[in-house]
């Protein structure tokens, strides 16, 4: 099994995500798979991907809900990537080292060279953001687009994750949690940001901005969803229905 790391490093790198200006458009998800057909994780295989029956692998998926009905209603998008985590058991439990937590800033990776595809990181992950890539035969994940990120080529204020470049409602932030005056700690911070399921023990880094209170979320509760998602979708269902 995997260890993590003893001694950490300076930074905690992640994203905070504003569930008040994200309106589900995807762009997010598309720019992750268009970085990442090319850079570190390359490629997010698909199967299918031009006829039907498409399936493939994707670093962020993007869930949508409706709370409410008519004028009391309103629609809550949920985007689900890697938290990158404190204590993550999807490293822990990686039989081959393949999955690992870097010191230095805390993103947690995948060494596909090591990585056999066995699952066992995705069924420890309790919020489903490892999937298997049919294709290659390995599990990818959310990276924080750490060859843009240190990529000294790209201008600084490109140096940031793709789904952060490409949101167009500003949803999606990218800093260090470390530093109490980068943005995602401000925002967090007067914001009241949220990181989900810490009952488990996980630390994820990462945190969620809640929808801001407004008369079309007055009154508003969100249905019981029959989907199957698992724990993690009905904690954020007990979540945004507060």
């Amino acid at each position: 099994m995997t260890s993590l790391p003893e001694n950490r490093g300076p930074k905690r790198l992640a994203l905070a995500i504003d569930l008040d200006t994200c309106v589900g458009c995807h762009a997010c998800v598309t720019s992750c798979k268009e970085w990442n057909a090319g850079g570190d994780p390359a490629p997010l295989g698909d199967v299918n991907a031009y006829q039907a029956g498409q399936r493939g692998a994707w670093a962020n998926r993007v869930f949508s809900y409706e709370a409410g009905e008519g004028e009391a209603g309103r629609t809550v998008h949920f985007p689900k990537n890697c938290l990158h985590c404190e204590t993550p058991d999807c490293v822990t439990v990686c039989p081959t080292g393949a999955s690992f937590k870097r010191a230095e800033d805390g993103i947690v990776l995948v060494d596909y060279d090591k990585c056999i595809g066995c699952n066992l990181c995705a069924w420890a992950c309790p919020y489903g953001v490892r999937e298997l890539d049919e294709v290659d035969g390995t599990m990818k994940k959310c990276t924080l687009c750490i060859d843009r990120i240190y990529n000294l080529n790209l201008p600084e204020g490109e140096r940031v994750p793709a789904c952060v470049m490409a949101c167009p409602t500003k949803a999606r932030h990218f800093g260090d949690y470390n530093d109490p005056d980068s943005v995602v700690s401000r925002l967090s911070a007067e914001r009241r940001g949220f990181r989900v399921m810490e009952d488990l023990g996980q630390q994820p880094t990462g945190t969620y901005l809640p929808p801001r209170p407004g008369k079309r979320a007055e009154g508003a509760a969100l249905p019981k969803v029959e989907h199957g998602g698992g724990r993690f979708l009905r904690w954020v269902d007990r979540m945004l229905t507060r």
